[in-house]
């Protein structure tokens, strides 16, 4: 009696990509350049417009849309997604944690890495479905629902300026809504990245990365290699947890020492 055997695909080994490293360095040393300058106006007293104004609000900003489009990006690309996303996920409530005992004044509810590891998690069940819309079209349908809901937090439909409409307020409630994305009377977070629109930016990196397969395939891994921010890069959570305790550290030495 023969058997049958059914020729499977090969499997494609995980590659390290040198530029998506270097741009999560270089993003991360951004985020720590921006969170040094919120420390000094905030918490030292620094008296700065410029940070209070436009400018500053693009710069913020431009780091979170990197982290989360790039965390939508390489889903794919790693192993064991059910523990990367709980690892970021319970980080996330770390966070709360911390400034909740320490800094109630500036509590984070549901900050990015909480949103992070919950778009993880919820792309597990979602991509059965989801590897079945086309690329492009996904791409398209991801970002026309984050510019859509932008503004929901606020209250309205549109992105940034732009209001198309007002969502119904029976939808803010508590904490759970605010979660969603719809926060109650008297909810008030530091750092504030809700499943509603941030969802669909994760989802815009995961079409992105689909749509550009055949090219990355083809892409040399080594390509715009630079070794320190690739290491920065690949050590993205720890440096994100570890970075703002320290740069405190340095800025509280600093003002003792100008003290006196």
């Amino acid at each position: 009696m023969s058997t049958v055997t059914t020729a499977q695909p090969p499997v494609r080994p995980r590659r390290r990509i040198a530029v998506l490293d270097a741009l999560r360095g270089l993003t991360l040393l951004s985020m720590i350049a921006y969170h040094t300058c919120w420390d000094l106006v905030y918490l030292f007293g620094m008296d700065w417009d410029w940070y209070r104004g436009t400018g500053a609000y693009i710069w913020q900003q431009s780091i979170c849309w990197t982290f989360i489009l790039l965390s939508g990006f390489c889903w794919s690309m790693g192993k064991r997604p059910l523990r990367r996303g709980l690892t970021v996920f319970a980080c996330g409530w770390v966070v709360t944690l911390v400034t909740v005992v320490f800094m109630p004044e500036e509590q984070i509810w549901f900050g990015v890495l909480t949103l992070i590891g919950a778009c993880m998690l919820l792309l597990i069940p979602l991509e059965r479905v989801l590897r079945h819309v086309p690329a492009g079209v996904g791409l398209a349908a991801a970002a026309a629902l984050f510019a859509l809901l932008r503004n929901v937090n606020r209250g309205t439909f549109g992105f940034e300026s732009l209001v198309l409409g007002s969502v119904p307020e029976g939808l803010y409630r508590d904490l759970f809504t605010a979660w969603l994305g719809f926060p109650g009377p008297g909810f008030s977070s530091t750092d504030y990245f809700s499943l509603v629109p941030w969802l669909f930016l994760f989802l815009a990196g995961y079409f992105l990365r689909r749509l550009l397969d055949r090219p990355l395939e083809r892409l040399d891994p080594d390509v715009l290699r630079c070794p320190p921010l690739c290491a920065l890069g690949r050590w993205s959570l720890p440096v994100y947890m570890l970075h703002q305790p320290v740069v405190y550290g340095v800025l509280l030495a600093g003002a003792a020492l100008l003290r006196g």
